[in-house]
């Protein structure tokens, strides 16, 4: 007979046991032994219908194709530039794909990006040598401007931007900052610096009570005390 053997949103240990039976399906840090789900990965257990799943409460960044992520220009190669993402994993940005007109042959690369430049970034390809290609052409990619950079676990990094973007709209409208969230956790943020500072505050908070139920009014609570606006969940 089918059963779940931990309550949604436990903290599990790897080796624990979730599940009995066929009918679930195991996810994220989760895995089938025949009939059996076990967690691998010390982490949060969402259980979602039929689907187990267990989401890791640290680790590094696994970099996948689409993924947006941020990253810092390391070094000026003759093809492009190297991409410090701040994980295991390094990022290269070729010429080709990095604006929408064309770069000729022997050109100042300084012009586009400068060492030490933040950028925000798609992965167009991940190589078996877990080198990551990237892209700047599209909405939203490119240079950086001057501003706030933070890192959290890159696992913490949905409930960061909240469900359908929830909990991102809400820290914005309250300290009127521009955010950019990496998937790679790493997050750029741009407004007065006291503002900046909040942000910050704000994104650790979440980073270390995600696991916690009831985190949304938590955070909507603080940001009205530190602002003093009256702030509407899902805005």
């Amino acid at each position: 007979m089918s059963e779940i053997k931990i309550k949604n949103k436990d903290i599990v240990v790897p080796g624990e046991e979730l599940a009995e039976g066929m009918d679930f399906i195991p996810s994220g840090a989760a895995y089938r032994v025949k009939d059996k789900i076990f967690s691998n990965r010390v982490g949060l257990v969402q259980v979602d219908g039929r689907i187990v799943k267990v989401i890791p409460l640290n680790g590094k960044y696994n970099p996948e194709r689409n993924d947006v992520v941020i990253g810092k220009i390391v070094d000026i190669l003759m093809s492009g530039w190297r991409i410090d993402l701040i994980s295991p994993y390094e990022g290269v940005l070729n010429i080709r794909d990095a604006s929408d007109r064309f770069i000729k042959k022997g050109e100042d690369l300084t012009r586009f990006f400068q060492i030490g430049d933040w950028i925000m970034a798609k992965v167009t390809n991940v190589t078996t040598q877990k080198l990551v290609d990237l892209t700047t052409k599209g909405y939203g990619l490119g240079k950086l401007e001057p501003g706030r950079i933070i890192k959290v676990s890159p696992y913490k990094v949905p409930r960061i931007i909240g469900k359908k973007g929830s909990m991102m709209r809400m820290i914005t409208k309250a300290t009127d900052c521009k955010i950019n969230v990496g998937q790679n956790g790493i997050i750029w943020i741009s407004g007065s610096p006291d503002q900046e500072i909040l942000v910050a505050k704000v994104i650790k908070l979440i980073e270390e009570e995600a696991h916690i139920s009831g985190l949304t009014a938590r955070i909507k609570e603080f940001l009205e005390k530190e602002t003093g606006k009256k702030i509407e969940e899902g805005d």
